[in-house]
């Protein structure tokens, strides 16, 4: 009886199931087999044209009506710059999943050389995981790279030292056309042209088929797609014009760029060439006052003087795709390059005086003369294979591996004052750093079920860095350099991950959903060497952990959605945070890692509101992120001239915000898009035996407002403002940025010329400057104000050929960016 009312009670539960109707199939361009995403689908009523039900194609092309009661129903597809698709006289009846398979869609050669559409493009679009940004609405990032356009997206802030942070966390990771990788964007984003981008996406709540790695999420940026055979060329060239404010650097800064891209798509072949050159450089002084305590005893040393960047890299890539049918894609690419950023840091310390008991004990001038070089020459090849199935199920594979060579000496000289032929210390430190990275994956996508979509995969990682850093100083008396043992090493990091996930996604009805598992085992060695004794140290550390994450869209109506997600998340430490043998930064800095220094683990929930209204577009996002183990760059007490800062797990972090994003054409010629992020954010542990817990409220805006003074001419105002914000010892204090671009399209848009002013200032704004102070209760305060160079003028020049062929896609590094 029991086993009968079992049975009862199971096909009432699956009746329902399979009584519904479902009408699926995946949308591709006739000519290439390409996916087409954001394709519109609706089925409509046969009787009276009635719209049933509707939905848009997701980035495989696949879409699925379900819910569809029985009866006849005409089936109509569009998508811009393709013909329209109708698929009539569709009979369904209950239970039924109709498979509609492959359709092709046929590009319309002469609507997309003619079409003109009324009213205006969105700047964001929405997606259940995601925000997906025209690059092309940016105008003060074209002609520079990709972190020129990313600081403008609403959730993305930049500070002096021009790193990115996404909700004030900055571990993130980036993507190329979707290819993963685990590193700071820092290295490989300041070589990628901006003219070459097309979209850029932030996934703030990753779904399981991500790799865990990041803090904030993931940014994934997309090149330019077009829809035709053929061959897309673009060059680029930027002059910059001298400087207009002086800060006494012993260079001028030199301003200058071109890159070109090249993508040619023919048959089963399509093969994609680029390169660039950037010079960038930027001026800049240096401020500061720091003094410490010891006992009775106050050293205390303010200074001045030059602190500025010399920036140059080249790069090049080429990729080269086979799709011998729909079935089959293979693809084979190579990416390298060549950077070097030195920072010029020649400081004098005007009043280097100690007191006790409000006496002076000695007063000293000297001048600390400090070049810290950077270098970072990487290759990386990629290959990667994909079938899909006749049954709509698709197995993808893909392997890269990159070297990369990362190092660079800083000298430090401290010199007599003003006569600075006499030399109090001269050191040298230098460091090689190979850096071998290797990913191995492979997924699985299944065919549509009446549940959604089920997802697989595998993945394989292997890190190896080592490093060799030795520190000398110079014998005043000899002449000769002589190793500082306490100071110099052998490293060596190895780290194997092994991945593998699950995840469904589907729709229904209104809803769109998605829910995974992702369990990882890590396993991380790090061996150290001094070089005094040739001891070696071994510090292991491994774990095997589980990544959850959902997220849910639900439609209100047309112009109304509400989504929810939650995301569990790693950031891993690099070589550089864990090496504990100081490394001498300047005069008054040391600098060290910690080799027992933890991942963070981040848990984020995160719930939204999409409204459009007309042409204009509102977005909330209320959001809570806990980090675990959080690591900040703390200070200690080296010598009475001396700090030391190290990087060290201390306690952890909570933010809890707002994220808001306003999009509004008052007039067909203007337009506004204003972006703020509003969070409470709380340290909270110890170090070094004492208490942290610090609290307060952090803000940002990026904004922008363009108009059109005829179709060829524009301006844009934008700004980029982030408040104070709380260290584990200190504050950093607010950062402005405003710009001013105007740009003039000639020849049917081939040809743009954009004038750019930079960080606008005219001596009003303070603009591209910024404090940074730490302080400890009797032992030390540092108090560090950053000038960097404002209102630099820029001219940008962009020729393109057959602008809407192009579908360049480019490996990114896996590895090496985060060591920069």
């Amino acid at each position: 009886m029991r086993f009968l009312l079992a049975c009862i009670a199971q096909f009432f539960l699956v009746f329902p199931i399979f009584s519904q109707i479902t009408v699926r199939g995946t949308l591709v361009d006739s000519n290439e087999a390409n996916p087409i995403e954001y394709g519109s689908v609706g089925l409509y009523a046969q009787a009276d044209s009635s719209l049933v039900s509707g939905t848009v194609s997701e980035p495989d092309g696949s879409f699925e009506l379900a819910g569809i009661k029985p009866g006849t129903y005409y089936l109509a597809i569009q998508f811009m710059g393709y013909e329209r698709v109708s698929i009539g006289d569709m009979v369904l009846v209950r239970g039924q999943v109709l498979d509609l398979e492959t359709i092709q869609l046929s590009p319309n050669e002469q609507l997309l050389d003619m079409v003109e559409v009324s009213g205006s493009q969105f700047t964001t679009m929405h997606r259940i995981d995601r925000q997906v940004f025209e690059a092309s609405e940016f105008l003060s990032g074209q002609g520079g790279t990709a972190i020129d356009l990313m600081r403008n997206l609403p959730s993305v802030s930049i500070n002096a030292e021009g790193e990115l942070s996404v909700r004030g966390a900055t571990g993130f990771v980036v993507m190329l056309n979707g290819k993963p990788i685990q590193s700071d964007p820092a290295i490989l984003l300041g070589q990628l042209p901006a003219n070459a981008i097309k979209n850029i996406e932030v996934v703030t709540a990753p779904s399981a088929r991500y790799d865990p790695e990041g803090k904030a999420g993931i940014i994934n940026i997309t090149t330019e797609k077009g829809a035709t055979d053929g061959t897309f060329i673009q060059f680029n060239t930027r002059i910059g014009a001298p400087s207009i404010q002086d800060y006494a650097n012993k260079k001028k800064p030199q301003r200058y760029g071109a890159d070109f891209t090249l993508n040619h798509r023919q048959g089963d072949w399509d093969f994609s060439l680029g390169a660039s050159y950037l010079r960038n450089d930027v001026n800049g002084r240096r401020i500061g006052d720091v003094y410490t305590m010891d006992g009775d005893t106050t050293t205390r040393f303010p200074s001045e003087g030059e602190r500025g960047f010399d920036e140059e890299a080249y790069s090049g890539r080429f990729t080269v795709a086979y799709t011998p049918d729909a079935n089959n894609e293979f693809s084979l690419g190579f990416y390298g390059g060549i950077r070097s950023k030195d920072r010029t840091a020649d400081i004098v310390y005007y009043d280097n005086h100690a007191i006790v008991e409000g006496q002076r004990l000695y007063t000293l001038q000297y001048y600390n003369e400090n070049l810290r070089i950077r270098k970072s020459d990487f290759a990386m090849g990629s290959i990667d294979y994909a079938h899909t199935f006749t049954n709509q199920g698709r197995l993808s594979s893909s392997f890269l591996y990159e070297y990369t060579m990362l190092g660079g000496p800083t000298t430090n000289r401290n010199l007599g004052f003003p006569n600075t032929d006499l030399i109090y210390q001269d050191e040298y430190n230098t460091n090689d750093n190979p850096l071998h990275g290797l990913r191995w994956q492979v997924d699985y996508q299944s065919k549509p079920t009446p549940w959604g979509i089920v997802e697989t995969g595998y993945q394989f990682r292997n890190l190896n860095h080592q490093g060799d850093f030795v520190y000398e100083r110079k014998n005043n008396e000899t002449g000769a350099f002589e190793l500082v043992p306490e100071f110099s090493s052998n490293v060596e990091l190895t780290r194997v991950i092994h991945s593998g996930y699950g995840q469904l996604t589907g729709q229904k009805n209104n809803w769109d959903y998605a829910v995974g598992l992702r369990m990882e085992y890590m396993d991380r060695e790090l061996l150290l060497q001094d070089k005094s004794n040739t001891v070696d140290s071994l510090y292991t550390y491994d774990f095997f952990l589980p990544y959850p994450t959902a997220s849910v869209q639900y439609k209100l109506g047309e112009q109304t959605s509400i989504k929810g997600a939650y995301s569990r998340r790693v950031e891993r430490t690099t070589t550089f945070k864990m090496n504990p043998f100081p490394e001498r930064e300047h005069s008054e800095t040391l600098e060290q890692g910690d080799p027992t220094l933890l991942p963070e683990f981040i848990d984020l929930v995160e719930t939204g509101l999409i409204k459009d209204f007309g042409e204009n577009s509102l977005f909330a996002t209320a959001y809570y992120r806990h980090v675990k183990n959080l690591v900040n760059r703390v200070n200690t007490v080296y010598n009475d001239t001396i700090l030391n800062r190290i990087y060290s797990n201390v306690g952890n972090g909570r933010s809890i915000g707002m994220e808001l994003g306003l999009e509004l054409n008052p007039g067909s010629n203007w337009k506004v898009f204003a972006g703020g992020n509003l969070y409470r954010y709380r340290i909270s542990g110890s170090f070094d035996e004492r208490p942290i817990n610090n609290a307060a409220w952090v803000y940002s805006i990026n904004a922008n407002t363009s108009f059109d003074f005829s179709p060829t001419f524009t301006a844009q105002w934008s700004i980029n403002y982030l408040s104070d914000r709380i260290t584990a010892q200190g504050e950093d204090s607010r950062f402005l940025s405003p710009n001013l671009v105007l740009r003039k399209t000639f020849m049917n848009d081939r040809l743009q010329a954009s004038l750019q002013w930079l960080n606008m200032d005219m001596g009003l704004l303070r603009t591209n400057e910024q404090r940074i102070s730490t302080w400890r209760e009797n032992e030390f305060y540092t108090a560090t104000n950053y000038v960097l160079e404002v209102d630099m003028v820029l001219l940008n020049l962009s020729y393109t050929l057959n602008p809407s062929r192009d579908k360049s896609r480019f490996i990114k590094s896996e590895f090496g960016e985060k060591e920069f």
